[in-house]
């Protein structure tokens, strides 16, 4: 097999010990989710004034929803075959300066149409920058402690969905215009690019790109933070050797080596997504139409989102000492009982308590996810293979809603949570028979790192 030149990108950064570059670098992806969870919720925080204001009926507000769920489809694809061409860095700015700019557009919107437009712009470009949040992470981390910071990221990434609602709560009742406050909020994201100095650029894209000088220096500059703060490190695990490397783009989809993964990780998100947003965009809903207040369904569902941290802080714990796998198994079987049991009682109690399960675990599934799918490709192939499945995920909720009225109107209350819980089934089902294992290529990795060959300085 022809040899081809390399830097040895992912065995140098195998074998680093977490520093203060890591924590630097997801302490700002994390500040970008914190703005994204906090903007992806503004138009339904906002819809009920918009709609006294405007006179937009319901329709309105279920066309501007399906559209956005279209326009995240279109930027996570999009957003995967930038981060290939102009490198995760770059794209993870440009793609949260997109989401920043449209949300401080909609502060100035004139009627239901442009907020709608200006949204649908905006949820492309929240799911643009998770894909590529997603990677950059899964690049940048040692693989056996890359699952851990990624679902650190989400802890403090998601606060911004409490604290926005905390916001909203406070400022959209002082005024007419007030509602306007809350997209306000949401724009500041942009205040990312004041970490945008003190990050690198993934090594290893710049390697499977062929810029070996600039993935030298990039590797360099990472290693003399490690060196500054540990002992001095060990030799990195020499590369196996590698064919040519794939040419990045659609053309892919043709090596089942990348359209195999690709196939089980868009099931993966589209019974995630169905699951989880037919549960969360419908429960205080369902529970006032079978005669719960609307006051108190708003304060049940309310109480269970306490999970979602939670269940994000879980999947650290577990992420890197398990299969993940096997934890996304476990985790989805677990929301699909809780959902179900959810569906089946009105006692207050027991709905917060099935509520707070749902939410733990799902935020919990959602961080293991987001570590897994990168692993389940070359580096040539992940940024666009885990975009297409992500999106494809997003789009399936542009008829989800759809779905579950369907259901609900047709056969009832208690076959929505039903239909949820086989989504849920469904998905662990397929990952537990066709799903590839990770942690024996993640062990491999951290027992040649620590291996222990003799010392070397910050340049090999």
């Amino acid at each position: 097999m022809q040899h081809i030149r390399t830097t040895n990108a992912a065995n140098r950064l195998d074998r680093l010990p977490i520093t203060t570059f890591h924590k630097r670098t997801i302490l700002a992806v994390a500040f970008a989710y914190f703005f994204e969870f906090a903007d992806i919720n503004t138009f339904a925080i906002t819809a009920p004034v918009v709609r006294e204001q405007w006179g937009a009926d319901v329709n309105h507000v279920a066309y501007v929803t399906s559209l956005s769920f279209v326009g995240m489809f279109v930027g996570a694809v999009v957003a995967g075959g930038l981060a290939d061409r102009l490198g995760r860095k770059q794209t993870l700015t440009l793609t949260t300066l997109w989401f920043t700019v449209w949300s401080f557009a909609c502060v100035f919107a004139w009627d239901i149409w442009s907020l709608g437009v200006f949204r649908v712009l905006t949820s492309a470009g929240l799911s643009a920058m998770t894909v590529v949040a997603v990677v950059y992470i899964s690049e940048l981390f040692p693989s056996a402690k890359r699952g851990k910071f990624q679902a650190y990221a989400i802890v403090i990434g998601i606060c911004g969905t409490p604290v926005t609602n905390l916001i909203a709560s406070a400022v959209v009742p002082m005024s007419d215009w007030s509602w306007r406050l809350v997209y306000l909020w949401g724009s500041l994201g942009a205040l990312f690019l004041f970490f945008v100095r003190r990050l690198e650029e993934s090594p290893q894209w710049l390697e499977a790109r062929g810029r070996h000088e600039e993935a030298e220096a990039v590797l360099t500059r990472i290693e003399a933070h490690v060196t500054a703060e540990h002992d001095p490190l060990p030799e990195p695990q020499q590369p196996k050797p590698k064919g040519p490397p794939a040419k990045p783009g659609l053309g892919m989809l043709k090596d089942k080596n990348f359209l195999y993964p690709t196939i089980l990780l868009s099931v993966l998100w589209i019974t995630q997504t169905i699951g989880f947003f037919g549960y969360s965009s419908w429960a205080p809903t369902l529970l006032a139409a079978e005669g719960v207040s609307v006051e108190d369904s708003i304060f049940y569902v309310a109480l269970t989102t306490v999970g979602a941290p939670l269940g994000s802080f879980l999947a650290a714990m577990v992420t890197d000492r398990f299969e993940r796998k096997w934890c996304l198994v476990v985790f989805g079987l677990v929301i699909a009982a809780s959902g179900l049991l959810y569906g089946l009682t009105f006692t207050p109690v027991l709905i917060v308590v099935f509520g707070f399960l749902v939410n733990l675990f799902e935020r919990g599934y959602t961080a293991l996810a987001y570590a897994y799918a990168p692993e389940l490709y070359g580096t040539e192939g992940r940024s666009l293979g885990t975009s297409i499945a992500y999106g494809l995920g997003r789009l399936s909720n542009a008829v989800g809603p759809l779905m579950i009225a369907g259901v609900y109107n047709g056969i009832g209350y208690q076959a929505v949570f039903m239909v949820i819980a086989g989504t849920w089934t469904l998905g662990a089902l397929v990952l537990a028979v066709f799903g590839p294992a990770t942690r024996r290529r993640r062990l491999a990795a951290e027992a040649a790192a620590g291996a222990g060959a003799k010392p070397v300085t910050a340049t090999p």
